[in-house]
């Protein structure tokens, strides 16, 4: 009998694992669309509880349709990429001094370096006994990604799709304010 248990303790375990993947899987879609990043589509929420139906019913299907693959250690391969692809960004930290960031990790660039070098080795490690198949799959799903992300640019442009157009109005203002930014810094500097 309390092997039973167990195996039904397990299994809702489970099913409220993937209900927080999904759940967290669609609230990104949602604040893509939100950014316009995607087509606002998925960023429709339903009136009673606010949540993002269109987003949830896309995530349901994606991971229907991945359920079927043996992805394992693709999903590992991937994780080490974005994981080595974020301590990467702490080099932005070196070469752009002055760029605005919501938050500042209170730690000098050499012990944020130790700090990363242990993780690192493990996630490269992850990445070098990883088969050809599996390198071969991550690449092409990684391609797909900068593909999506162009397809996504071109229907914005030429306004296949409706998008969030106000964000790309404030992004835009916002380019603008940079660029004039920058070049009055490069004035200021050439006067000092």
């Amino acid at each position: 009998m309390a092997k039973y248990r167990k195996g039904g303790g397990a299994a809702i375990s489970s099913i409220g694992m993937f209900k927080a993947q999904m759940s967290s899987g669609s609230f990104q879609l949602l604040g893509m669309a939100e950014l316009s990043f995607l087509p606002a589509v998925f960023a429709r929420r339903t009136s009673y509880t606010g949540t993002p139906w269109v987003a949830i019913a896309a995530s349901t299907v994606v991971m229907i349709a991945v359920s079927f693959l043996g992805f394992d250690h693709v999903a590992n391969f991937l994780y080490s990429l974005g994981t080595l692809l974020e301590f990467a960004s702490f080099w932005l930290r070196a070469k752009h001094l002055m760029l605005k960031r919501p938050y500042r990790v209170p730690l000098s660039l050499h012990a944020l370096v130790a700090m990363c070098a242990v993780p690192s080795g493990f996630l490269a490690y992850v990445c070098v006994v990883a088969r050809w198949r599996v390198s071969g799959v991550a690449a092409g799903l990684s391609a797909l990604g900068v593909g999506w992300h162009g397809v996504m640019r071109v229907c914005r442009a030429r306004k296949l799709l409706k998008f969030n157009m106000r964000v790309c109005r404030a992004r835009k203002l916002l380019k603008f304010n940079n660029a004039v930014v920058a070049v009055h810094r490069e004035g200021v500097e050439e006067n000092i």
